[in-house]
């Protein structure tokens, strides 16, 4: 009797392990379609997403060389505008406007640079240049105020106003100064670069 169930025992558990080998045969070929199918999948999204990738870096690099374009042109203009100001103004010199310029510039070409231009850029720059040339001219034509004293370089606007004040009312009097002129201007003998007024003041023409 022992014998007997032993003998239903064993084939219970071989019964057991071929279902079980079956049923794990079945799930690696599950698997191994899963992993086939998740191969496709991954390519069919990584397709995209390069070629996506490659339109938003074109997209950046048009976008930069765009705005550096423009930054460039408007700090033209600003300086344009500046200049045109300040001499008006009398503020400063045209000497001191031009260093101020170039400093400007140099603190530009210190940022990164931008994308090389296109032909059309580099011919819409030089379609402006001449007008800008000709603005230059015009303003270099305008004939000089001798009364504006902040012309000679060393003389800012409240040196310009104490001078007046002393009776030194004109750039003539600073570039070939009488006794009576030059003993006014002995009292402004403590300013930075006094003893290259003169010579300043014969520059302006």
């Amino acid at each position: 009797m022992a014998k007997k169930a032993k003998s239903s025992v064993d084939k219970i558990v071989k019964k057991v392990n071929k279902e079980f080998e079956k049923t794990s045969s079945q799930i690696e070929g599950l698997i191994s379609d899963a992993m086939k199918q998740f191969e496709t999948l991954q390519h069919q999204v990584q397709d995209p997403l390069r070629k996506l990738l490659k339109e938003i870096d074109e997209l950046r690099e048009r976008e930069t060389k765009r705005f550096y374009d423009e930054f460039e042109r408007r700090l033209e203009e600003f300086h344009e505008l500046q200049s045109s100001i300040l001499e008006r103004l009398g503020v400063a010199s045209k000497e001191d406007i031009r260093k101020a310029e170039k400093e400007s510039k140099k603190e530009l070409k210190k940022k990164p640079a931008a994308p090389a231009r296109k032909p059309a850029a580099k011919k819409a720059a030089s379609d402006k240049a001449p007008a800008r040339k000709k603005a230059a001219a015009a303003r270099e034509k305008k004939p000089v105020d001798r009364s504006d004293l902040t012309l000679v370089k060393g003389i800012g606007p409240a040196t310009a106003r104490k001078m007046k004040d002393a009776g030194i009312t004109s750039i003539d009097q600073i570039a070939n100064p009488s006794e009576a002129d030059q003993e006014k201007l002995n009292a402004f003998s403590n300013i930075k670069g006094f003893d290259q007024l003169s010579a300043e003041a014969k520059k302006i023409n």
